[in-house]
């Protein structure tokens, strides 16, 4: 604790903050999106956007990948949960997920599905040794982090000859999604959000290293700065950024030394590698179908690939008319935006994702940016 406290050092802060202060540019405005949900509640939780220059601008994009899943795979996993002799194992924040219909695992639980949460993929061996005569299903999600998990589960349960467990692959690439965010405002004629740089994700990074990131540095002349979660590191980053924009340069830097390095974890890449490869398109939440951005099971392990043992139908459905979270999740839009935050939405009512994982947007600003005065969902909050 002693350690992690040296990275909240209020003196510090502010000594970062003059200088951040120092270099910007009173002339131009930076524009610097965090990849990272874990970077924005640590901005919001620590008052980070209030300690820099007005022309400094904070653009939160679509590091939380509860938000980032599309409806239709949802609803598949709602209907997979239904089914006699399932039992469909996932994440807590996964379970609370509005779908179609203000459905949720958690409600078809409550209906009577068998759905349970885990803190760890490896839980599903627990639970399939122990249930041989039903079908356990893990739900996996999640980016780069969580991804050498799920190719573990696999491999061990191939080991173990565990045939009542299969796994309904969602894991999603971070680079498809930078990349998507960067060709938007030409290629798919969304609303623009301008980007001048971005805060690497420090745990992905972890795995991936910084290297995938070079191309955007590269080709597009956005720097990027992979940063750790603490308050000092986001600060710090952003200086960093600041004197590559001010100097015209664009490269990747790594404030997260610590943590991260060029080359990554070559451990986890190849364990990865042998179980899971990228399938042809997959479909975001807001970013919509991204090629070469999500993960799937191996034909080698194709007898632990629920999508080929279940029947899985995935419906096109609207989003919901009110919710703004595909804007949110894009930069375009702040949840306050959003008519309904913090008002029909709120973290015990979720309409959209952005409110309920704890790497969500929504939910960032509505803990930690809800105060008296403040204008939400058109209405003035009183706290």
């Amino acid at each position: 604790m002693r350690y992690i406290r040296g990275f909240r050092d209020g003196a510090a802060a502010a000594a970062l903050a003059q200088l951040i202060a120092a270099e910007v540019d009173p002339e131009r405005e930076y524009h610097l999106m965090e990849f990272c949900g874990g970077h924005t509640h640590a901005i919001f939780r620590y008052g980070v956007e209030d300690l820099l220059p007005q022309n400094v601008r904070l653009v939160h994009g679509p590091g939380c990948p509860v938000c980032v899943l599309a409806v239709p795979r949802l609803d598949a996993a709602i209907e997979l949960a239904s089914q006699m002799n399932v039992t469909l194992v996932s994440y807590g924040d996964m379970l609370r997920v509005p779908a179609s219909r203000r459905r949720s695992l958690l409600k078809a639980r409550a209906q009577g599905a068998d759905v349970r949460m885990a803190y760890s993929a490896l839980e599903a061996l627990d639970i399939a040794s122990a249930n041989p005569d039903r079908q356990i299903v893990f739900f996996a999600i999640g980016f780069e982090t969580t991804t050498p998990a799920t190719a573990h589960l696999i491999l061990e349960a191939h080991r173990r000859g565990l045939r009542n467990l299969t796994v309904y692959c969602n894991h999603v690439v971070t680079p498809a999604a930078i990349q998507s965010i960067l060709d938007a405002p030409a290629v798919r004629k969304w609303d623009h959000v301008r980007i001048d740089g971005f805060i690497g994700p420090s745990h992905v990074s972890a795995v991936i290293g910084s290297q995938p990131y070079e191309n955007f540095a590269q080709v597009y002349r956005k720097p990027v700065v992979i940063a750790g979660f603490e308050p000092l590191d986001v600060m710090q980053a952003i200086v960093m950024l600041v004197k590559q924009l001010n100097s015209g340069q664009a490269y990747v830097e790594n404030q997260f030394t610590r943590g991260v390095t060029r080359e990554g974890n070559r451990k986890a890449q190849a364990l990865v590698e042998e179980v899971l490869e990228l399938r042809p398109s997959f479909q975001w939440r807001g970013l919509g179908h991204l090629a070469h951005s999500g993960m799937r099971i191996k034909p080698a392990y194709a007898e632990f690939d629920a999508e080929r043992r279940f029947v899985m139908e995935e419906k096109t459905v609207p989003e919901n008319a009110a919710c703004q979270c595909p804007s949110i999740i894009r930069g375009v839009k702040k949840p306050t935006d959003c008519a309904i935050f913090g008002t029909v939405c709120t973290p015990r009512n979720p309409i959209g994702s952005c409110m309920v994982s704890a790497e969500g947007v929504c939910a960032a600003y509505y803990k930690y940016r809800r105060r008296a005065g403040e204008t939400v969902g058109g209405e003035t909050a009183h706290v």
